[in-house]
């Protein structure tokens, strides 16, 4: 169901994106607060280090600060707003990147953004609904937006670039988490006994093509990251020499 507008005249923002973008707290009447909007969230963030998402709930938060859980909304609205200050503040700034040209930079970009899903797994349970637009989260888009040639890109191709190179990254973070489940079947410890288990089934049941190349034993490793990155890369390689390309013919062709 779309949302509302604001009876009177607000902006109708998501929960969480006018408090991302604070700099500091208004003032408010009556008693000091005891905490503050970064406090909370702070401890959302080591909860959910700690112990994973579902740990970073209201209650705990609360008994963390020694605080009520009635009191935490003196400083976030509701739990979707906490959910948008835990993932700006999750995220964090990026690293500088260093690159001699914008592949360099964009696969750099791509391996720093695996690394913080790493570091922080959570991240990837986070509800995300839509594009980034909170400081942080917008800071590492501004980065890789910035690392895309300045020639041979629209604005709307760049933004689609940016958004494949995000997209990829975060996959490829969600199926290197699943990997590293004791229980998946791309686990190292058990990866080769699933393969020798469903080898002769594929053949059996007429998986002609999956059965070759498991009689193959031709098997990426699960943690492989660079080939599909390197796909990903020599695409928007392709869209700038394409448009070198009919750059060139227009202006051949010119009168």
């Amino acid at each position: 169901m779309p949302t509302e507008p604001e009876p009177d005249g607000r902006p109708d923002l998501p929960p969480g994106l006018a408090p991302a973008w604070v700099a500091a707290p208004r003032p408010r009447r009556g008693p000091k607060p005891s905490h503050s909007v970064p406090q909370i969230v702070a401890a959302a963030v080591e909860l959910a280090d700690a112990d994973g998402l579902a740990a970073a709930s209201l209650p705990n938060i609360a008994a963390s600060l020694g605080l009520t859980t009635n009191a935490l909304y003196r400083y976030v609205g509701s739990k979707d707003e906490l959910l948008v200050l835990l993932a700006d503040t999750g995220f964090g700034p990026p690293p500088p990147l260093g690159g001699a040209d914008w592949r360099t930079t964009a696969r750099a970009w791509a391996h720093a953004a695996l690394e913080r899903y790493r570091a922080r797994p959570w991240l990837l349970d986070l509800p995300f609904r839509g594009s980034a637009v909170t400081p942080h989260r917008l800071r590492w888009t501004e980065l890789l937006l910035a690392a895309m040639p300045t020639t041979g890109l629209s604005g709307v191709d760049a933004i689609g670039c940016v958004l494949l190179v995000e997209d990829f990254t975060r996959a490829t973070a969600e199926r290197l988490r699943a990997a590293s489940d004791p229980d998946s079947a791309d686990f190292p410890s058990r990866a080769t006994d699933v393969r020798s288990f469903l080898r002769p089934r594929l053949a059996e049941s007429d998986y002609t093509r999956l059965a070759t190349l498991a009689a193959q034993g031709d098997y990426p490793p699960a943690s492989s990251v660079d080939f599909g990155l390197d796909l990903v890369l020599d695409g928007i390689a392709g869209l700038l020499a394409a448009s070198r390309t009919r750059r060139a013919s227009r202006k051949g062709g010119a009168p």
